[in-house]
């Protein structure tokens, strides 16, 4: 039977431009690897599941997109008759997909309900091997983040080139021996010499590096790398680094290679690097190496790493252990059918995260792992890819969108961010709204004892912890003082003297300053700051935290609010210009002044991280040096007081995006003029009206009131991110949820994808970051 779908209508080559997911559905987890595989659109290329849920053929209606390559994977088995050797070591294994894989493929009309077109077919098979030779969403991705961290040097803005010639009948071999492979092209004379060997079996004598030294010519483009696009590999062996030439088509035009002429015909350095990445095998035991028991089912399902991705991992594991997050992403709760791009569209990734992780679907043991005496009795859990909400989750942004390790808690205030600013269907609420509480804080002039009252909206605290270093014989591991939470809220909520002159007495003894819980959340959110100062860098240092799991009471933080005996400070002299929104803390920016910080940068520092101490400030610091507005002042004046900046605004109104809602990305996304577009994109029902900053006011607007007054506030320790390492931007993250475990409650480690039941978690918690405790 002939399909009349078969045609142009229906049929695309992906272009580099275009996204192939043909790994998993962009709607849940199933994947090629499913005994129904997947079903990759000819047309769109959005992969959907062929099994019991549908989702190929629900975006096939939708769309009207009914021609799917039908792709399904098994493993193949290999049968040892002795035992891997041991690793000492990361290890690399050169082992290609398809000696692991048998893979089948089918060509299906939906429409038509023709579940074996043939694939031979002219219109057809081009189409087809163009889907399979693309590279995957998730490898697109991977390979994105890893250039964006390139930038250009001095030698290539600086590059002289030879006078120019016709290369064509050149470009055969290297020019020293016979290799038609990995060959690098001087820039500056035009030599061609093959490059260093490399990952996965590609030769190489290192003849282009050798050409570098021997004439000094520091900068080289890979033949095979350069794509019609204008991307290509780029390396400087006077940097000794791989680089970006934002000229190369008039760099190589003077060879007489022409870009738009130009095929790919090799993997980049960074496809390589990403596949030897992902071939790295590590191995999970206690300390007395014994393997840790895996466990399996809803709510214990691991996730993959991605690279460097284990802050991204933990922080999910532990949100979505939250009622709020389980009730709203969870398992029933089905993806919206009208989305045209689910995988772009982050209430998608959300609900297929939870269902992902809390449905039990995933949870089973690795079946690619072959069991035998020499292996252990019940392998990990393959683990879910979270590729498509780490895309979402990064776009835009400098730091999310690579590829390197992140800050965990930042990652959490960023995704609440994320989540708070995105549509909520009717009748669904806001999961983050569990983390609001009020604080507040009192100021009272020591001289006239007028007191001034202010709140602010928050979704977690800062905690100071106090490092003191124990004695210790040389060469041996630094150990600190234990402290208690109850001594680290204790500093949070004590009295503080702040320099200021009233302007309602003319005191100038200055003004003590407090700050109490007004409300209290459902979910309390606690960073722990554990960093010191060694050789003017900051470094984290495990202090050990000592948290109870009993429940225990924060009535005693709770602030009482104005007493009837107290007078409050007449208006104006509240004002701006006498007593501050925000006033940094003296110690800390004496001592950040100190160190030869500029004040602004100084109060920017402080005030994004809670006002705490010289240490939080200065990681702050260190991280943000390259931020294009680190010497703007801090303004904390609201919209009024900072208006967009007109230049900016004139590029969203050239693009047609101009008026009140221009103002408000820009406003909402910090003034980032790419991000102020994806904004505008993903709110089209806003238009822009004026309204409170913060979230604070967003709430007010809906009658909300953040968090609850009621005593008493008893809270329980639920879960924590751990981290290990000297550096929070580096090392390794895990998260420990309490979780109940037939009849008890017991805490279970996510390791990425390795989850399993902890016997003792006392010595972990010294490792914790992140917080969570639930109001009990």
């Amino acid at each position: 039977m002939a399909c009349p779908h078969i045609g142009p209508a229906s049929l695309a080559k992906p272009t580099p431009a275009d996204s192939v997911y043909r790994e998993d559905c962009t709607q849940c987890f199933d994947s090629i690897d499913d005994p129904a595989g997947l079903d990759v659109c000819l047309k769109c290329f959005n992969g959907g599941c062929a099994g019991d849920r549908n989702h190929a053929k629900l975006h096939s209606s939708t769309r009207k997109h009914p021609l799917v390559l039908n792709i399904r994977r098994t493993r193949k088995r290999v049968v040892r008759d002795e035992p891997p050797p041991k690793m000492s070591k990361l290890s690399i294994a050169a082992e290609t997909e398809a000696d692991r894989y048998d893979t089948a493929l089918t060509v299906k009309c939906l429409d038509c309900g023709i579940d074996d077109l043939d694939r031979t077919d002219p219109a057809i098979s081009s189409v087809v091997e163009s889907v399979l030779s693309a590279n995957t969403f998730s490898r697109k991705e991977e390979v994105k983040a890893w250039e964006q961290e390139l930038t250009s040097c001095e030698h290539i803005l600086t590059l002289q080139q030879a006078p120019p010639r016709q290369m064509s009948q050149e470009l055969g071999h290297c020019s020293k021996c016979d290799l038609k492979e990995n060959l690098w092209l001087c820039l500056e004379c035009g030599n061609l010499g093959c490059g260093r060997a490399q990952f996965g079996g590609v030769g190489g004598n290192s003849h282009a590096l050798a050409h570098s030294r021997e004439c000094g010519h520091g900068v080289a483009v890979k033949l095979g790398s350069i794509t019609p696009e204008g991307n290509a590999d780029v390396y400087c062996y006077t940097c000794d680094e791989e680089r970006v030439d934002d000229d190369l088509g008039a760099h190589l035009a003077n060879w007489g290679i022409i870009l738009s002429e130009r095929q790919k015909t090799e993997k980049s350095l960074t496809e390589m690097q990403i596949e030897q990445n992902l071939r790295w095998e590590f191995s999970m035991t206690t300390e007395d190496g014994k393997e840790l028991t895996p466990l399996f089912g809803p709510g214990l399902t691991g996730l993959k790493n991605l690279g460097n991705s284990c802050y991204l991992a933990s922080i999910l594991q532990c949100l979505y252990d939250l009622p709020a997050f389980r009730e709203r992403y969870g398992v029933g709760v089905e993806s919206a059918a009208n989305v045209p791009d689910p995988a772009q569209d982050l209430e998608t990734q959300l609900r297929k995260i939870g269902d992902g992780l809390l449905s039990g679907r995933y949870s089973k043991a690795d079946s690619d792992v072959i069991v035998s005496e020499h292996t252990p009795e019940v392998p990990h859990q393959k683990g879910l890819q979270p590729s498509m909400l780490k895309h979402l989750i990064g776009r835009g942004h400098a730091e999310f969108s690579t590829m390197r390790q992140q800050d965990a808690f930042e990652l959490l205030q960023h995704l609440i961010k994320l989540i708070t600013r995105s549509n909520h269907p009717a009748g669904l609420r806001d999961p983050t709204h569990s983390m609001r509480f009020v604080l507040e804080q009192r100021l009272q002039c020591l001289g006239c004892k007028k007191v001034r009252y202010s709140s602010t909206e928050q979704d977690s605290i800062f905690i100071d912890v106090p490092i003191q270093k124990l004695p210790a014989d040389e060469g041996q591991e630094p150990k600190y003082k234990p402290v208690t939470l109850k001594e680290c809220l204790d500093n949070l909520t004590a009295p503080e003297n702040v320099e200021l002159t009233c302007s309602a007495c003319g005191s100038k003894d200055g003004f003590s300053k407090r700050q109490l819980f007004k409300t209290f959340p459902d979910v309390l959110v606690v960073n722990a700051r554990k960093m010191t100062v060694v050789n003017w860098v900051p470094v984290k240092v495990d202090v050990p935290v000592l948290v109870s799991d009993a429940p225990f009471d924060l009535d005693v933080y709770m602030s009482h609010g104005q007493q009837p005996d107290e007078e409050v400070l007449p208006e104006e002299a509240a004002s701006a210009s006498n007593v501050p929104a925000f006033v940094p803390n003296q110690e800390a920016l004496a001592m950040l002044e100190g160190m030869g910080f500029p004040r602004v940068r100084c109060e920017k520092a402080l005030h994004a991280t809670g006002n705490t101490d010289s240490n939080s400030a200065m990681e702050w610091l260190f991280g943000h040096m390259d931020d294009a507005d680190i010497d703007v002042p801090l303004d904390l004046g609201g919209a009024a007081a900072n208006p967009a900046d007109p230049e900016k605004l004139a590029m969203l109104e050239s693009m047609g995006l101009g008026g009140p809602r221009a103002v408000k990305a820009l406003k909402e996304t910090g003034g980032d003029v790419e991000r102020a577009i994806e904004w505008l994109f993903s709110h089209p029902d806003d238009q822009g009206e004026a309204e409170e900053a913060g979230n604070a006011g967003e709430a007010a607007s809906q009658g909300e009131t953040a968090g609850s007054a009621a005593l008493p506030a008893t809270f329980q320790l639920r879960s924590i991110v751990c981290h290990k390492g000297t550096s929070i931007h580096s090392g390794h993250y895990v998260a420990f949820i309490r979780k109940k475990l037939g009849d008890e409650a017991s805490w279970v480690l996510f390791n990425d994808e390795k989850v399993v039941k902890v016997v003792d978690v006392e010595e972990m918690k010294k490792f914790a970051y992140v917080y969570f405790f639930e109001r009990v």
